[in-house]
């Protein structure tokens, strides 16, 4: 057993690249290893900005050996008609390695065939590892690849170096023109080598105390974290973290080193958010707050290296940050002098989607499509959603949206207040594009759902209307996205629309004059099947059973509200004893009527003469219909699922006795007639629960 360590030196890799090729190179290396039978205690990976570092623990010395059965060609071809190996089965012992007394032969379903054991593995590791380095590097996927110099190979960067040892030995191969050895490379300033490794066990330690190096991005990550919290408490205050710029600022160094910067307290007059985001997305820093929430006239950068001078480095970081909120303040100003309804104006030059028109129709669409939301919602809002759908866009046209795409909406939201508008209006601006993802939050305020959801809506019925549908992983405008969104707002807000029918006043609200490449039927019924499959995705993620899924959406979808409580009962039901049973009976009713109904075109309305009824049998089942058709209605108002498939159960046995006792298809067309509106009657209140047709036994 001896310790394998691989290191591919590189230029700065973009930080975007780093946390997915760490996880690749373990993913490729442990299968690389696993398919070429070598041992091993564990494989992890760790990446920095300018390296990529697999490490293997107690790799074996050698191959596991296996024995396996190789199949070799029929034997009716293997030896000629004086008994003398063909051509066909020397080929196979040749290619196997392997002496003719050991070949057997095996009965198979296409024949007799000859067969071999032979033992597999055994090599030498060192000597099969530079065939697996140079695949694990060339198995690297990059959004984007670039080459150098006279090169035909493409990195995400260019290599620089190429360290590989097994224990003390180093693995020879050469990648890009270069040869693999024991040297590695440090931090460019604080250690830069470069440095021999005598042996693959000493590696970490010459990369930290040599190299000056943190190789583990998790490691940087905390020390920026602790120490950032630890600068921040001596200012009385908290860092305001942000996962993902925390996560790429520890990707940006090898040598992490935060230090607090400070500006003028003049610039707190500008919102937190402009704050914020003229601090993360230009110059990588953290906002400070106090712990009301306010933030405090400081920021967190992180250095890459420990400067001679920490004061001169701080004041080259506040002299870049202070341009950037002067230019954040201009932009405000600017902003606060503007006109709303100049904005307005200014919107039907901003275009939507080519022959959609402008984002003034779109506003204008979104006014309409807001209030009748909100007249089904909550009509108390009506007025007030009406103009936030109106006010929606308005930012896209400020000088600070101009600047920061990211707060579209947000600044919206705070250009409101600040004009006076009522709250309700600000808010539901402001959350106009939430949820913006699976992970992000629903809007918080009613108001925000209601805009949020006509936006979504129009974006979805403009786009397939010109049928831009997504396929298979093109999705350009976010469809998916925007149509789970528009799921997820109504089943958390407990809302009862219809959600066809707000795809269909989205429709209506569009001019006339479009040149749409669907008709309106074929741009609803695509728009059913899309949220059909949303809803099936959406569900089967939540954990429930496709078979259960499949049917509740069957049942039908509209009111997505009632649909996540017959998705919830009907798993319920699905768990209980006996409902397989329940299924094949009520399939078998379901069964009959469709046959009659689709294949010899009988009109049934469900409507049954109980005086008609003869046998036993179909009697009480009418009984029962009658007996229990109140209670079902009344449970069905009141949306409780979970009652009204225990009384499916309690019809079942009802069921059971009738099909056991009683001849459908029987010779007087009357009889036939009124059994078949029973059973109509029946099936018509379970379709109402669900598709008993998808659910599979």
């Amino acid at each position: 057993m001896a310790d394998f360590i691989l290191e591919i030196g590189i230029e700065e890799m973009p930080a975007r690249f780093v946390p997915r090729l760490g996880i690749d190179i373990k993913d490729i290396f442990g299968s690389l290893l696993d398919e070429n039978m070598i041992d091993c205690e564990s494989v992890e990976a760790f990446a920095t900005p300018r390296r990529l570092t697999v490490y293997v623990k107690d790799m074996a010395q050698v191959q596991r050996k296996m024995e396996e059965e190789v199949s070799g060609p029929p034997a009716r071809i293997a030896y000629d008609a004086e008994g003398k190996p063909t051509k066909a089965l020397e080929g196979f012992v040749r290619s196997q390695g392997i002496a003719l007394e050991d070949i057997y032969t095996v009965e198979t379903d296409k024949g007799e065939y000859l067969a071999a054991k032979k033992v597999v593995g055994g090599g030498n590791t060192i000597d099969i590892l530079p065939d697996l380095c140079v695949t694990a590097i060339k198995g690297l996927s990059f959004p984007k690849k670039m080459k150098w110099g006279n090169l035909d190979f493409a990195f995400g960067r260019p290599l620089r170096w190429l360290l590989c040892l097994f224990g003390s030995d180093v693995v020879e191969f050469e990648m890009a023109g270069l040869p693999s050895g024991r040297k590695t490379f440090g931090h460019r300033v604080m250690g830069a080598g470069p440095w021999d490794v005598a042996d693959a066990s000493d590696y970490f330690s010459i990369i930290k105390d040599k190299c000056s190096v943190i190789i583990s991005p998790d490691e940087r990550g905390e020390y920026v974290r602790k120490e950032g919290d630890r600068l921040a408490s001596e200012l009385g205050g908290s860092v305001v973290w942000k996962d993902s710029l925390l996560q790429e600022v520890s990707n940006l160094v090898e040598l992490p080193m935060p230090i607090i910067g400070g500006f003028d307290e003049s610039f707190l007059e500008l919102p937190r958010e402009v704050l914020l985001t003229s601090m993360e997305s230009h110059q990588k820093c953290f906002g400070i707050q106090k712990d009301d929430g306010k933030l405090l006239p400081h920021f967190l950068c992180t250095l890459n290296l420990v400067p001679k001078d920490v004061e001169l480095v701080r004041k080259g970081w506040e002299k870049v940050l202070k341009a950037r909120l002067e230019d954040a303040r201009f932009f405000w100003k600017n902003d606060l002098k503007a006109d709303v309804e100049t904005w307005l104006d200014k919107l039907d030059n901003v275009v939507f989607l080519g022959p959609l028109g402008s984002m003034g129709d779109k506003s204008r669409r979104m006014e309409r499509l807001a209030a009748m939301i909100a007249a089904k919602v909550d009509s108390s809002l009506q007025t007030e959603l009406a103009r936030a759908g109106r006010l929606a866009k308005a930012d896209l046209v400020s000088e600070m949206v101009y600047e920061f795409d990211s707060l579209q909406g947000i600044m919206g939201g705070i250009y409101a207040a600040k004009r006076g508008e009522e709250d309700v209006i600000c808010k539901a601006i402001a959350e106009q594009y939430l949820p913006a993802g699976p992970d992000s939050p629903v809007p918080s305020s009613l108001g925000g759902a209601i805009v949020s959801m006509s936006d979504k809506a129009d974006t979805l019925v403009g786009c397939f209307g010109l049928n831009k549908i997504p396929t298979g992983a093109n999705d350009a405008y976010a469809l998916r996205r925007a149509a789970l969104g528009i799921v997820r707002i109504i089943m958390d807000y407990g809302m009862r629309v219809d959600v066809l029918k707000v795809m269909e006043t989205a429709f209506d609200g569009y001019s006339k004059d479009i040149k749409w490449k669907l008709s309106k039927t074929e741009i609803l019924d695509k728009l059913s099947e899309f949220f059909s499959s949303r809803l099936r995705a959406y569900f089967s993620g939540q954990g429930f059973e496709t078979r259960v899924v499949d049917a509740a959406i069957g049942a039908g979808f509209r009111d997505l509200t009632a649909l996540k409580a017959r998705i919830e009962a009907l798993a319920e039901f699905a768990a209980a004893e006996g409902f397989e049973q329940s299924v094949l009976t009520f399939k078998r009713a379901a069964n009959i009527i469709r046959k009659q109904v689709g294949e010899e075109g009988l009109e049934l309305s469900g409507g049954f003469e109980a005086d008609r009824l003869v046998e036993p049998q179909e009697i009480k089942l009418a009984e029962k219909l009658d007996e229990s058709a109140g209670r079902f209605e009344e449970l069905w108002e009141n949306d409780e699922f979970a009652k009204l498939f225990a009384i499916l159960g309690e019809l079942r046995p009802f069921v059971d006795e009738f099909f056991d006792n009683v001849m459908v298809n029987c010779e007087d067309q009357g009889l036939k007639m009124n059994r078949l509106n029973l059973l109509q009657a029946l099936v018509d209140r379970l379709s109402r629960l669900a598709d008993f047709g998808a659910l599979q036994i």
